[in-house]
């Protein structure tokens, strides 16, 4: 039953919420914010062992899928849009798939959530193999959709994942790892699009970006594979290769034109004084890795 999750439990402190002057309203929701760090700090050591998975994952051509409804499956597609610019990753490697497609994103598709088969069929159309990570994502813990899916994943072999917001949730039974981050009661009962929206944003916000640095996608701090596609991200590759590689920003502007604004190997051909086509091949042969590939041409 719904009123056995913590989800949908009436906070104590907001019984009075209507009567509240917006101020109050304003402190307490920025005091139940304050809770959702410390909560998802409970879950690192789980959500550690997924982003292994994903690295894994991806080192052998695998893919990232996040499944969900409503505001779930909205967080997963918030997620995985992010990833090509930011890392230049193919539009395939991080998708979302949400109860009633993508239309439902903008306009609810009511009813899309509730049968298993949903989501089963949705992930199907996928091309799902073993190598694959699918992360199910269910504030309530127990949506019939994101079952299906994760039911599928497993019968296939790809690793399932459970992403809920309540212990011990029903769509943990159908994951081989469950990350679950128990952010208490809404101010407005029910209403999980608030901290517990925000807990799970928190935790695809570390799955993605830890699992794109392990895989190469950073050098030191830096988003060297930022792709730039306009002219904020051009000039934002310029400022990256400028400070990484400790020069003008006019030299690292010349260098980007020969590289087609690609900003790792114009990092390594600064620091290593060679041309675009062994510097390309250092980076394939360190599997993207720029301090590798920085070492393995100065050894030359």
């Amino acid at each position: 039953m719904l009123t056995k999750l913590t989800t949908e439990r009436q906070n104590q402190k907001s019984l009075q919420l209507d009567q509240m002057p917006v101020r109050e309203i304003l402190q307490l929701m920025n005091e139940e914010d304050r809770l959702v760090a410390d909560a998802v700090a409970k879950e690192l050591p789980s959500i550690e062992q997924v982003i292994e998975k994903v690295c894994e994952s991806f080192q052998n051509g695998g893919r990232l899928f996040y499944v969900g409804a409503g505001t779930s499956g909205r967080i997963g597609i918030l997620d995985s849009v992010e990833c090509p610019p930011t890392f230049s990753t193919p539009p395939e490697q991080v998708q979302a798939v949400m109860a009633g497609g993508q239309q439902a994103f903008l306009v609810a598709v009511e009813g899309a959530e509730d049968q298993e088969v949903n989501g089963r069929n949705d992930l199907s159309q996928r091309n799902l193999t073993e190598n694959d990570v699918v992360v199910g994502i269910a504030a309530s813990g127990r949506t019939p959709y994101v079952i299906g899916a994760l039911k599928f994943a497993k019968e296939i072999g790809a690793t399932a994942v459970s992403l809920a917001s309540n212990q011990k949730s029903e769509i943990s039974q159908y994951a081989d790892y469950s990350i679950e981050v128990e952010t208490g009661p809404e101010i407005l009962t029910g209403s999980t699009r608030l901290k517990a929206a925000t807990a799970h944003k928190m935790v695809l916000n570390m799955i993605s970006t830890i699992s794109m640095v392990k895989v190469g996608k950073a050098y030191k701090n830096y988003m060297v594979d930022v792709k730039a596609s306009n002219h904020k991200l051009r000039e934002r590759a310029k400022s990256i290769v400028a400070e990484a590689a400790d020069v003008r920003y006019e030299e690292a502007e010349a260098v980007l034109q020969e590289t087609e604004f690609q900003v790792k190997p114009a990092i390594v051909m600064i620091m290593t004084n060679q041309t675009y086509e062994s510097v390309k091949l250092a980076l394939k042969a360190s599997n993207g890795f720029v301090k590798e590939a920085i070492q393995q041409l100065l050894k030359q």
